[in-house]
């Protein structure tokens, strides 16, 4: 069974699958964006320009100074 040489189409139809599949996952990943409705409470991310998620936004550390305030005053 002969195993045919890569020839320059075979190539280039190589490269520009490649270069489209790294261009479909440059725009696939999330951004995030802002949103005027939800506020600054709301963290926001939109994938491939049609998926948009909103989750609000964590901040533990003011949680965990909170927390040692309080036992802080009490013992």
């Amino acid at each position: 069974m002969p195993i045919s040489r890569l020839t320059l189409k075979t190539l280039s139809i190589a490269f520009a699958m490649a270069a489209l599949a790294g261009a479909v996952l440059l725009l696939a990943r999330p951004q995030p964006i802002e949103s005027a409705v939800l506020g600054t409470d709301w963290e926001c991310t939109q994938t491939a320009f049609v998926l948009t998620t909103c989750a609000p936004r964590a901040i533990p550390a003011v949680e965990t100074l909170r927390k040692e305030a309080a036992s802080a005053t009490r013992g």
